[in-house]
């Protein structure tokens, strides 16, 4: 159903996130597995411009590196407006321009902000009013990530990641977020967590084909309390995407001989974010890894999902 108060140009914000914790079941019969995550939204967005237009199209500008985002029918964007325009029976298109400035392929799910920003972007210049759940249905058909793009804050996600439940977090976490200037293909890094693990069969314990979130996490949450949230820092992915790209152990390494609490890499990587104890020492922090000559960013979370900024 759409209306005939619809505006011309709609400007949709979503933000980009940090896996505070990440445990990944073992490989399915399907080929894919089962996710225990602690997501943060942080205080990195997408900026997403969406106008009427007959066909679909993207435009994209940004603070970070673009070489590897598609301008064409594979960008997630243009997949997501098609997905809903297919959903509702809308006949038209849309002209998107995206701002980025979640880092490229970085862990951080920048492309997932896309999508749920032009979700919500197209819903509301289209007139299509789809109801928040079924908003949320269409971001999970589009990836794992993009459903907690458009809910934002804090939160676990179980299944493939796109499960979620609000998790209580209290005040504000600082981060410094190494960014390197390559990118790491997620499929790439679960394969080699499965090579990983049947080399090292005999050393570690199996996983589980349902995990689960530590409960110390969901603890240094809801305390707000950076210190105990440091120890309970974890991802699955990391020693596989170490095993490809070794460089990162140097930058951890480095982030915690200056202060931080903890260094993590998020997601697939190659994004490593530092935990710092508060925000001189993460502009301590950002200096000292900035005279290292690395890209650093800063950020702060949770922050709200995608909204609607202009119409």
């Amino acid at each position: 159903m759409t209306t005939s108060a619809t505006p011309t140009a709609v400007h949709v914000r979503a933000p980009g996130k940090i896996n505070v914790f990440l445990k990944v079941g073992s490989l399915l019969e399907d080929g894919y597995h089962d996710v225990a995550i602690a997501y943060q939204a942080v205080s990195l967005y997408e900026d997403v411009r969406a106008y009427s237009a007959d066909d679909f199209s993207v435009e994209v500008t940004g603070t970070v590196e673009l070489s590897r985002v598609p301008t064409d029918g594979s960008n997630i964007a243009i997949k997501a407006a098609q997905l809903l325009a297919r959903s509702t029976g809308y006949r038209g298109g849309v002209r998107l321009h995206i701002d980025k400035h979640v880092p490229v392929t970085g862990g951080m799910g920048g492309g997932s902000a896309d999508a749920a920003a032009t979700l919500l972007a197209c819903d509301t210049l289209w007139g299509t009013q789809v109801p928040r759940e079924r908003l949320l249905e269409l971001a999970a058909e589009l990836g794992a990530d993009v459903p907690f793009a458009l809910t934002g804050g804090t939160a676990i996600g179980t299944g493939r990641g796109d499960q979620l439940s609000p998790a209580l977090a209290k005040g504000n976490f600082q981060w410094v977020l190494a960014v390197a200037d390559f990118g790491l293909s997620t499929p790439a890094v679960y394969r080699e967590l499965d090579l990983h693990r049947d080399r090292h069969a005999q050393d570690i314990y199996p996983a589980t084909t349902a995990p689960t979130v530590d409960a110390n996490v969901l603890q240094a949450l809801r305390a707000g309390d950076p210190h105990m949230l440091a120890d309970t820092l974890y991802n699955d992915l990391q020693a596989p995407a170490l095993h490809l790209e070794p460089s990162l152990s140097a930058v951890i390494e480095l982030g915690e001989q200056n202060g931080a609490l903890a260094g993590v890499i998020s997601g697939s990587g190659p994004t490593v974010a530092f935990l710092a104890a508060d925000l001189d020492s993460a502009l301590e922090l950002q200096i000292a890894l900035s005279a290292a000559k690395l890209t650093v960013v800063r950020a702060t979370g949770p922050v709200h999902g995608a909204r609607i900024i202009g119409a």
